[in-house]
């Protein structure tokens, strides 16, 4: 019985200590959150446009400039002088967000045949190659967010450019928050996208 009873104890304080060292676990991950505020981009409204079409299309990821192409959010000081806006990122690289973005957009139309990004097996008619240009917030002249995205379309049958066009939008910053400067960059990319959106579809 003595010895019975040894084991039973034993096995009840590794139980006991297994439970303990789990719950440290836990806190310790708990403790390693990021303390960076996390933003993303508004879900795009439905874009109205022209007569539905066919036609299937590719958004590539964008491509930018290494400044932009990271999680950091862009603030103009003056002229050529960069930083990034702190304790704030994106909650992925923002040329991942904005192509996801322009996806939702053409599939919220209803007007084309598919969307998609490379690697989803579609047959491709055009792609909508883009590049931003700039996505920043802008202390120059005024508190500002400007969203610039140079797009073309691409038949992808013969590889040469139908058309292409740069789109720019200036939103003023409402508040001092860093949510206020956020929500000012997410609204000049929702007008640049309705408008990138509106006009691939009159083209193709």
């Amino acid at each position: 019985m003595t010895v019975l009873r040894e084991r039973v104890t034993k096995r009840t304080w590794q139980a006991k200590a297994g439970a303990v060292a789990l719950v440290g676990l836990v806190l310790a991950g708990c403790g390693t959150q990021a303390k960076n505020d996390t933003f993303s981009l508004s879900a795009m409204p439905a874009i109205e446009g022209p007569a539905s079409t066919r036609r299937q299309i590719l958004v590539p990821e964008p491509t930018a400039i290494k400044a932009i192409d990271s999680e950091n959010i862009v603030v103009r000081l003056k002229g050529s002088e960069l930083q990034y806006l702190a304790q704030s990122q994106w909650s992925d690289r923002l040329p991942r967000l904005v192509q996801a973005k322009l996806v939702q957009a053409f599939e919220n139309t209803g007007k084309v045949g598919g969307v998609g990004k490379p690697g989803e097996g579609l047959a491709i008619d055009y792609q909508v190659v883009t590049e931003i240009r700039t996505f920043e917030i802008n202390t120059v002249g005024g508190s500002h967010a400007t969203v610039e995205i140079f797009a073309k379309i691409l038949n992808d049958r013969n590889g040469t450019v139908r058309t292409q066009k740069a789109f720019r939008a200036t939103v003023p910053i409402r508040g001092s928050d860093h949510a206020g400067m956020v929500a000012a960059l997410d609204g000049a990319f929702a007008k640049v996208a309705a408008d990138l959106v509106a006009w691939t579809l009159v083209s193709i």
